[in-house]
């Protein structure tokens, strides 16, 4: 079951998509599992041994509070889905248990893919202008996505008062079309990401109060 549209999907497409789409596509054990650390995704061998592939990417988008505010809020509202070929709805809530459909143009269709976010988390270490801070959320690929696994996407203030986005995922082929076309999936991985940066670089210095 792989959901496609013609035409750019419709909110009509995207309820259709998420409605059918019930379950997790991938382990119940690894649930969760984007959370960790890219070194310990690359060390953990159930990961390769099922077959599953890691996709990073990591890109300084500014400095300090204000950034990293502007940034976490431009995750919330999916900024970093702002592409003419790929998209989320923005009021797509980034809380547990969400669902919610990627729609990405691929040649003559578009390509609706379901998943459900499965943590938020957020961290805040003391109270100075510098101290480190991060907010970040994973999603599940459900039934129907062409792959199977997780990915996270997080924005980070760091000890030196630097503000990072990072996406980082784990996921394989879940039909015979992403199975034949593995190259090329991977390569939309990469390329996604980093659009994804520049989208997310635009908005922030875009937003940014002239002095």
């Amino acid at each position: 079951m792989v959901f496609f549209s013609w035409a750019r999907p419709s909110p009509e497409d995207w309820k259709s998509c998420i409605d059918r789409s019930d379950t997790l596509n991938y382990d119940a054990k690894y649930i969760g599992a984007s959370a960790n650390p890219l070194n310990s995704l690359k060390q953990d061998k159930g990961l390769s041994k099922d077959g599953f592939f890691l996709n990073h990417k990591r890109v300084l988008v500014g400095s300090g509070i204000d950034t990293y505010e502007k940034g976490k809020n431009a995750l919330q509202s999916w900024r970093h889905f702002g592409l003419d070929w790929a998209f989320v709805d923005p009021k797509t809530r980034t809380q547990v248990g969400e669902k919610f459909c990627v729609c990405v143009k691929e040649f003559l269709p578009w390509v609706m893919m379901p998943l459900k976010v499965v943590y938020v988390d957020e961290k805040k270490k003391g109270k100075e202008k510098q101290s480190l801070s991060s907010f970040s959320f994973g999603s599940g690929t459900l039934q129907g996505h062409l792959l199977a696994g997780e990915e996270r996407f997080s924005i980070e203030l760091d000890e030196k008062n630097q503000v990072w986005y990072e996406i980082l995922s784990f996921s394989k082929p879940a039909d015979i079309l992403s199975f034949v076309g593995l190259p090329y999936v991977r390569l939309r991985q990469n390329y996604f990401a980093q659009q994804s940066a520049n989208a997310l670089l635009k908005h922030l210095n875009a937003s940014q109060t002239p002095k």
